[in-house]
């Protein structure tokens, strides 16, 4: 009786605003152990109250610009290797008709993805860059936003460990960007764990990208990947060190919660993807942590129970695409917008397309960007219906 009473004066106490430690958080996890119920409602009464009836989404084109990289990650299908006949190379041409293809289908956000600096390693990456006629690939993530803007597209760069100086000037054309923490756990990067060859994801390493994108006020997203060997324990100092870094900069504007799932072909091929019941917990234990948070899963890694999600904390469905695929997880289609909408209404929430920045972080951008979202902007900061639909 007194661990139940001790669980409900800790979970009233987040209900009252009030914020907990590490210690509180590891505690409401052990007790949902036996039962989930008191930790579920109180995620979704915290969701309820910072969120409303709604559910986001923001219509994407992904742009697999070059998949090439310097990292191995035991998990991961996306990069390329030379010989593989995988590789992508875009062109600038290929990237302007995907553009404007991407313009044909209503897309808002153009999301532009590359591998960890990837000329750093492959010749085949700096030749590439020389016959576009850059010098980099951050010069050509700048050049595709400039293009992108320019068609009414809004980019959001996901491209790794950028330094400060790149970071600066891509926030001239991006309205946001993004990077994963992923898990802050040293054991993870040791011989035989997921990260030991991908030296880019170093907890040290990815908070120094977060920190700078703090200290500059880009509108970031961010997050962890659920189910490949962490502790909880290290769950729960990764959603901890992101809301320190919110609260230090307040620009952490989404977290995202990524379910882990093999693919074959990688180290991790035979590990089990991750328990739904746990990465529910997990998502139910992130609006705790932070309880105004924008807390988004991936609707395509949990295509058969996503809608559920909505019960325990969530209220974004990341970026759905109508045209191209998740090239990170191939495996997995994007659901149909139209049955996202229809599995959204039976939950009881209203879907609303957003731009790849959230209206609350509107004033972190610069004028000219400002000025481009106001053209299909709705008086509630969202796309416009009649734009999307």
């Amino acid at each position: 009786m007194t661990n139940v009473i001790l669980e409900s004066e800790i979970l009233n106490n987040v209900l009252e605003n009030k914020e907990i430690d590490r210690h509180e958080i590891i505690d409401i996890y052990q007790k949902s152990i036996s039962s989930s119920n008191e930790l579920f409602a109180t995620a979704q009464k915290l969701r309820i109250r910072n969120k409303n009836n709604s559910v986001t989404f923001s219509k994407k084109a992904f742009f697999n610009i070059i998949n090439l990289c310097k990292d191995t990650c035991s998990y991961c299908t996306y990069k390329a290797e030379p010989g593989e006949g995988k590789i992508s190379l875009m062109s600038k041409q290929q990237i302007k008709e995907l553009l404007q293809l991407a313009k044909k289908y209503t897309c808002v956000e153009a999301l532009f993805v590359t591998g960890e600096q990837p000329e750093k390693k492959y010749p085949e990456a700096r030749n590439w860059l020389k016959e576009n006629g850059f010098k980099s690939t951050v010069e050509y993530l700048i050049h595709s936003s400039e293009e992108a803007l320019e068609l009414g597209l809004f980019p959001h760069t996901n491209a790794g460990n950028l330094n400060y100086d790149e970071m600066k000037e891509l926030k001239k054309t991006n309205v946001s960007m993004g990077i994963m923490l992923e898990n802050i756990s040293e054991r993870l990067t040791k011989k035989g764990m997921p990260h030991y060859l991908a030296a880019s994801k170093k907890p040290k390493t990815r908070l120094k990208i977060l920190e700078n994108s703090g200290k500059l006020q880009i509108p970031m997203t961010t997050g962890i990947l659920v189910g490949i060997g962490e502790t909880i324990e290290e769950i729960i100092d990764s959603l901890l060190a992101i809301r320190d870094l919110h609260k230090k900069y307040g620009n952490i504007q989404e977290v995202i919660l990524q379910n882990f799932q093999p693919k074959p072909d990688t180290i991790m091929k035979d590990s089990p993807s991750a328990n739904e019941e746990y990465f529910k917990k997990i998502v139910a234990l992130t609006r705790i942590v932070m309880p105004e948070m924008n807390i988004q899963i991936p609707p395509n890694l949990s295509p058969k129970s996503y809608q559920s999600f909505l019960q325990v904390g969530i209220n974004d469905w990341g970026g759905i695409s109508p045209l191209t695929p998740d090239f990170v997880n191939p495996e997995f289609s994007w659901p149909e917008i139209n049955k996202v909408e229809d599995y959204s209404k039976k939950a009881g929430y209203d879907l609303k397309c957003r731009f790849p920045i959230y209206p609350e972080f509107f004033s972190f951008i610069n004028n000219r960007l400002r000025d481009k979202i106001a053209v299909i902007q709705n008086e509630d900061g969202y796309v416009k219906e009649e734009y999307w639909k």
